[in-house]
């Protein structure tokens, strides 16, 4: 009995349409938002609401305002050290947290891919727990107990290993940067390598034990080159927005850490240049976007 032949259109529209949502989705809350931002970039700064001339006001004059873009923000983030300092900061500190975050979170996912399974839901339940808080109220907390007078000093008083007359100096310092984006983003390094983690044949390990490979050399050689997407996705998830961090760096960091998220901040808020807060955002954008181009196009290839 010949089958039903399928409606024409209906499997080849709907397969379309779940195609063209993330498309649309990236035009409609990136694309656009990006040309709105690089346009204003490329204008003059004015004092006026809003405070830049407006260039591309319609199609009918688009090639007369092709002459009248200005390049002059991007020139002037080339040769003043201010911006270049908080690109290098920004990037440094996104990595050094990265890599700490990596380290702290490896060993975590591992622990929680081998513990019982009746048992995995509640660790990850634990992990994710602190998203059930503001983020800022979690880092408003970590004043409290990096501050000179705070809790960190209070205890170590009580053991007796400070002074009554000494504290713990470590608020509005770097380091306090990194405590604070390390407990913040490591639910995102985490979860991740627990997926990875979690797919590994353990056999794999088993036939290497049985062929006399030693732990250590089973863990390079076969649990860490199989866990390289989790690493490589917590990588990413954490690095992208820690460059462009702004609350950790105010909050904990003071006027001592020198990032790009407070300074493009300053730029748009306080100093209300718009055009050059939006040649730093898009400087910024490259920065973080041509990397993930290069390395999702060498996945391609191997």
């Amino acid at each position: 009995m010949a089958e039903a032949a399928p409606a024409k259109g209906g499997p080849g529209w709907t397969r379309w349409l779940v195609v063209a949502v993330p498309y649309l989705w990236s035009l409609v809350f990136f694309l656009a938002p990006f040309f709105i931002i690089l346009k204003i970039s490329l204008s003059q700064t004015a004092i006026a609401m809003p405070p830049y001339l407006p260039v591309f006001d319609g199609l009918s004059t688009f090639w007369e305002s092709v002459g009248e873009l200005n390049f002059d923000n991007y020139v002037f983030l080339a040769e003043d050290s201010l911006y270049i300092r908080a690109y290098l900061s920004s990037l440094k500190i996104a990595a050094v947290s990265t890599l700490l975050l990596l380290l702290i979170g490896y060993p975590m996912a591992y622990s929680m891919a081998r513990a019982p399974k009746s048992v995995r839901p509640m660790l990850v339940m634990l992990v994710i727990l602190p998203f059930w808080t503001s983020f800022l109220i979690r880092v408003y907390a970590w004043i409290g107990i990096l501050k000179p007078e705070g809790l960190i000093t209070v205890f170590l008083q009580w053991l007796g290993i400070y002074g009554p007359e000494d504290q713990l100096r470590v608020f509005n310092t770097e380091t306090a940067v990194y405590i604070g984006i390390v407990y913040s983003y490591l639910p995102f390094m985490v979860l991740p390598l627990y997926s990875a983690l979690e797919k590994l044949d353990m056999t794999l390990l088993e036939a290497a034990s049985d062929l006399g490979c030693p732990p250590v050399k089973s863990f390079w050689v076969i649990t860490f080159p199989l866990s390289l997407p989790g690493v490589i996705a917590g990588s990413f998830l954490c690095f992208i927005p820690i460059v462009g961090e702004f609350v950790i760096p105010d909050l904990l960091g003071g006027s001592s850490t020198l990032m790009i998220g407070k300074t493009l901040w300053s730029e748009f808020f306080s100093n209300r240049d718009w055009p050059l807060s939006s040649a730093v955002a898009v400087i910024l954008l490259a920065l973080l976007v041509v990397p993930i181009v290069i390395f999702q196009n060498y996945q391609k290839r191997i």
